[in-house]
């Protein structure tokens, strides 16, 4: 198997190199199970149903990869349809600051760059693009027509987002012990990837194996690639995002932390009839 992967990986490679102008599309299918817990709010089957649903729609979505042999453009595909009332229209406008934005990579310079819009302010997130240690395991498996091998790395989350926005319906000591757990938890990433297509890159950040990851597993998301489309007819041009104020992706995540913050008070402040409020970046 070893041998019949190395020879997989040498064809490819100069496949992939004798073609000056290589390109390639991947689409990915992104999941995430949801924390559906309601607490103690009493709650009607419809109604549970109906959030369940609005959750749905957010926790599963499409992105496409433009890549060729040292860049990528990884962004989420455009969705028509509009919410069918103001009750909608108020979570959808909320759940979709949440959205990523544009994610530009470079290997070969180690450049990694974001642009993403958040509560109506534009951002551009610059960081270096490290080059993950992960660990091969040696296992295989098919996903379509492409033999996929197993790397695995340990890798810290935010898993938080959605807890921010919860109501504060605990007792003062369950309040700061959610608080307190509100870190970056420590989770095993798995990756599945494809020699076949020997680009070290993948969907959002991850990327720095000897070929295409077509699977990724972490956490309670799921990400998989349903097509692969190499050198297509309709090349699309990689260009560096421009827009947007830029910050490092600590600075972003400290002022995402922040607006949040701001919003389950509005909304705490709106269900209470105390007033309306809006917070400012």
């Amino acid at each position: 198997m070893k041998k019949i992967l190395l020879w997989l990986l040498c064809i490819s490679s100069l496949t992939i190199s004798a073609q000056k102008d290589f390109q390639g599309k991947a689409i990915y299918q992104s999941k995430t199970k949801m924390n559906m817990d309601f607490g103690n709010r009493q709650m009607s089957e419809e109604q549970k149903k109906r959030i369940e649903q609005r959750m749905k729609s957010f926790s599963e979505r499409i992105y496409i990869l433009s890549f060729n042999t040292t860049e990528s453009l990884y962004k989420e595909e455009e969705r028509l349809g509009a919410p069918t009332g103001q009750r909608e229209g108020r979570f959808q406008s909320m759940m979709s600051s949440f959205s990523n934005g544009v994610q530009y990579k470079n290997v070969k310079e180690k450049e990694l760059l974001e642009s993403k819009e958040f509560f109506g302010k534009k951002f551009l997130i610059e960081e270096k693009l490290e080059t993950p240690k992960w660990e091969m395991t040696g296992e295989t498996k098919q996903i379509g027509q492409y033999t996929c091998l197993k790397a695995t790395i340990v890798k810290s989350i935010d898993d938080v987002a959605f807890r921010r926005f919860r109501p504060r319906r605990k007792g003062n000591n369950e309040e700061k012990k959610e608080q307190s757990s509100e870190t970056k938890k420590e989770v095993t990433v798995t990756a599945w990837y494809t020699p076949q297509i020997p680009v070290s890159n993948g969907p959002g950040e991850y990327g720095g194996l000897p070929g295409l990851i077509l699977e990724v597993n972490a956490g309670r998301t799921t990400i998989l690639c349903s097509e692969i489309v190499l050198n297509p007819s309709e090349k699309q041009e990689i260009k560096k995002p421009t827009k947007g104020k830029k910050v490092t992706r600590e600075e972003y995540d400290k002022i995402a932390k922040k607006k949040m913050e701001e919003m389950r008070e509005m909304f705490q402040r709106r269900r209470g009839g105390n007033g309306r409020g809006r917070g400012r970046f």
